[in-house]
């Protein structure tokens, strides 16, 4: 047999590289390139603009930026300290010891320094009402608003939406009425919130007699949301294998059996992700409440059970998203570092929520058969 030359310096090499090759390398490299290029023009706006805001909110919200660093860094330590002694079992104790530590740590801190900066003010800006024609105190009454609005609108939404996607996905037959419904669900997620906020007024403030209320808004608001929710249960449902249903069957399961312990389990994270999208939308909403229970200003109370369910159903609410748009253009004398921080605190209540939800997307997707 002859003796093959692999030198790659050589031009007679049979495994070098071709000219079509490398020019489809460099195609490729230039793709990654322009793509990362694309995402960084995205990110890195997105991290000026919540740096600016944080800033220019810095006076209201110093010492609750302080406690959020820190808890952020007592929690991140103490999950790698964990991470690593699942993987070291020799060194668990010792992991789990540092861990524990620094969680009690960290959580002693928080609670001394809450206790002493809520004495002298330091979080006066999230537990005062608006005071002054709304020139000074804080935002506890609007930010209040706002969480009664998004878990009233969540408790509507989500039980109908999933259920209408499970029946769209798995039991409604492929004929006219189906698709019918199908392309409604479509076009009512491109109706504008405005018009959503016009249908609120006509079917639940006057036709269903709710009036101006804060379950009349949150009626609206769940409409206006219901097809994100219809959409990612159709198509997390659709996602799970059909070999799945048909192991399922031939065991003798009937169809609801089925469902219920094998495919919504199993689909749980999708349809998460939906109810994930009706949080952020919902908290920021305007049109909507304006029309069906948002107020301009409303006084609750300061102290006591009243300051923290301040709103009935059929009571009118402040809402951040509003009180936003009022302290920024309607009212004068304003300090700036309370309209950032109406941004800031709108924006962070809707993170938090969110990240709890991912959490516990990710935990049940950690659960998952396949």
């Amino acid at each position: 047999m002859a003796n093959v030359n692999l030198n790659p310096n050589d031009g007679n090499n049979p495994f070098a590289r071709t000219p079509q090759e490398i020019k489809r390398k460099r195609i490729e490299l230039g793709a990654q390139f322009t793509f990362l290029m694309m995402t960084m023009a995205l990110v890195i706006p997105m991290l000026w603009i919540m740096w600016d805001l944080a800033y220019r909110a810095s006076d209201v919200l110093s010492y609750t930026y302080m406690v959020i660093g820190v808890g952020c860094v007592g929690l991140l330590i103490p999950y790698f300290l964990i991470e690593a002694a699942k993987r070291n079992e020799h060194k668990r104790k010792l992991f789990m010891g540092l861990a524990i530590a620094i969680l009690a740590g960290i959580s002693i801190w928080i609670v001394c320094i809450t206790v002493f900066n809520m004495d002298n003010g330091g979080f006066d800006f999230l537990t005062l009402n608006p005071k002054k024609r709304m020139t000074a105190g804080g935002v506890w009454a609007p930010l209040i608003g706002t969480f009664l609005l998004v878990l009233l609108s969540l408790v509507i939404s989500a039980p109908i939406g999933i259920l209408a996607g499970v029946y769209l996905s798995e039991f409604a037959n492929d004929n006219w009425f189906t698709r019918i419904i199908n392309l409604a669900v479509v076009n009512l997620a491109g109706v504008p919130s405005i018009v959503h906020g016009l249908f609120g007024v006509g079917a639940f403030v006057y036709f269903m007699d709710m009036g101006r209320s804060l379950l009349a808004a949150s009626s609206t608001v769940a409409v206006m949301t219901l097809p994100v929710i219809i959409t990612s249960t159709k198509e997390a449902l659709t996602s799970v294998p059909q070999s799945f249903r048909a192991a399922c069957w031939n065991m003798g399961a009937t169809k609801w059996q089925t469902i219920r312990t094998l495919v919504l389990p199993n689909s749980i994270n999708g349809i998460l992700t939906g109810v994930i999208l009706q949080v952020a939308r919902a908290a920021g909403e305007t049109a909507p409440i304006l029309f069906t229970g948002a107020l301009y200003y409303k006084k609750i109370a300061d102290t006591g059970f009243d300051s923290f369910v301040p709103y009935g159903l059929e009571d009118r609410f402040m809402a951040l998203s509003y009180h936003l748009f009022t302290v920024a253009t309607q009212v004068q004398d304003v300090p700036e570092s309370f309209q950032f921080g109406t941004a800031v605190v709108l924006i962070g209540m809707v993170l938090m929520v969110n990240s709890i939800s991912i959490g516990f997307r990710i935990y049940l997707r950690a659960r998952k058969r396949w």
